[in-house]
């Protein structure tokens, strides 16, 4: 069982690292201020999910392959970059629709949760993160290893579910004042795209 003082530093780690800008908050960010508060939070749920299988791939070793493997790391960054991309490309494209449409977003439900499982299962980053930080709040003297990772895991999916949900519903309420001006909503679907290119050439170019 992990300490109760340890925990507590974890969550807090956790949380100040869910708020600090970054891909994926700046994502909820955008399609929430775009598509309102529920496209947000599906998209919050698929990231959260994301984190499960990066979770999962830390307690199996998974992740040694990302960090110990150019060519693993450097293949799933590309299949990331060219998502982000082929995100940027549906923005620029993308015009103004009626606000009474928009209310459920560009997408199904299954889509947007989809979409947010892609955005965070094909950006290394993650995976090589999570095998550096996690570890960290283990012992194996409180008992087995991956069961600790799972359990740290699980505090921080939860820390970002809170987090981005905050965030998707901020956005969201901001998004649906803005959403009222044609124009605004083209501008804010352009700088939705600039955003995605600048998340593309950063993951791009990012190393091991």
């Amino acid at each position: 069982m992990i300490p109760f003082d340890v925990l507590f530093l974890f969550t807090a780690a956790s949380a100040a690292l869910a708020i600090t800008p970054g891909p994926d908050n700046l994502f909820v960010l955008t399609q929430s201020a775009l598509y309102g508060r529920k496209a947000g939070l599906l998209i919050t749920l698929g990231l959260c999910t994301g984190l499960l299988v990066h979770t999962s791939a830390v307690a199996l070793g998974i992740a040694v392959i990302l960090h110990k493997s150019a060519v693993a790391f450097n293949a799933l960054k590309m299949i990331g970059a060219g998502y982000l991309l082929y995100l940027a490309w549906q923005a620029f494209r993308a015009g103004a629709v009626d606000p009474a449409a928009q209310k459920s977003g560009p997408m199904g439900g299954w889509a947007l949760y989809a979409r947010g499982i892609l955005m965070n299962v094909t950006n290394p980053k993650v995976a090589i993160f999570f095998l550096a930080f996690l570890p960290q709040f283990t012992d194996p003297g409180r008992g087995l290893i991956p069961l600790q990772i799972v359990l740290l895991g699980a505090v921080f999916m939860i820390c970002t579910l809170v987090v981005f949900g905050g965030i998707a519903w901020a956005a969201g309420h901001i998004g649906q004042w803005l959403s009222n001006s044609r124009r605004v909503q083209v501008v804010l679907h352009r700088a939705a795209g600039s955003i995605f290119m600048l998340l593309a050439g950063r993951l791009a170019f990012s190393r091991q």
